[in-house]
């Protein structure tokens, strides 16, 4: 699961990865091994910092801010066991969130069928992340297996009356009632708007499973 906060080798506090640091205070030879282990704390403190904040990447704000997140209360990371941190990481809601953070800032906040960009009164965007290969069938929470959609564009996407080709252009169900007011929705440009890198795009496999278990061909 990609953090929804991304964890800096270095913060205000020093080193994250403590383990590193030897008796002398400065950094080991341990920090040029690209594998290694890591003690509870460490990996208690680098999980604290990648899932402690619950906003979202545009919280809503002013009067109706009781309402984020229908009320959600914050997680609190102070007075929990290393055991108790790590349970965390299967918390659906947890998951959720951070998977929402990641897919919205890889897509700009913009909905990759419409292009539209809205922002509501609250400064929140209206866009939802949503599973190309869902949860229920295995879909794991990674960007690569997101898409930001507005909330039509995801329900029509997860009932399979859109889908995507191999190239990522933008199918339309011959199975819908209204096949031309769908493609009008589509942006100008006929295909899926993906984000600039290339690890952060829809993988594949992903894209493939929806065509062949979720479009209405």
């Amino acid at each position: 699961m990609d953090f929804g906060d991304p964890v800096a080798f270095r913060d205000d506090f020093g080193i994250v990865e403590r383990g590193l640091l030897n008796d002398a205070g400065n950094i080991s030879g341990r920090a040029q091994a690209a594998i290694r282990e890591l003690s509870w704390s460490d990996f208690s403190r680098i999980v604290e910092r990648g899932l402690g904040d619950e906003k979202d990447l545009l919280p809503r704000v002013g009067e109706n801010a009781a309402y984020a997140g229908f009320g959600e209360q914050q997680v609190a990371f102070d007075h929990m066991s290393a055991r108790e941190k790590v349970e965390q990481i299967t918390n659906r809601v947890v998951r959720d969130r951070n998977f929402r953070k990641n897919v919205l800032r890889a897509y700009g906040e913009r909905c990759a069928i419409t292009g539209l960009r809205l922002i509501n009164g609250g400064g929140r965007a209206e866009v939802e992340a949503a599973h190309i290969r869902p949860v229920e069938h295995d879909g794991p929470d990674i960007v690569g297996n997101g898409l930001a959609l507005s909330g039509t564009a995801h329900w029509m996407f997860d009932r399979g009356l859109v889908g995507l080709s191999p190239e990522l252009e933008i199918l339309v169900s011959r199975q819908s009632n209204d096949p031309e007011a769908i493609g009008a929705m589509i942006n100008a440009t006929g295909k899926l708007l993906i984000p600039d890198r290339l690890a952060e795009r829809p993988r594949a496999e992903f894209v493939e499973w929806h065509r062949n278990n979720c479009y209405k061909h």
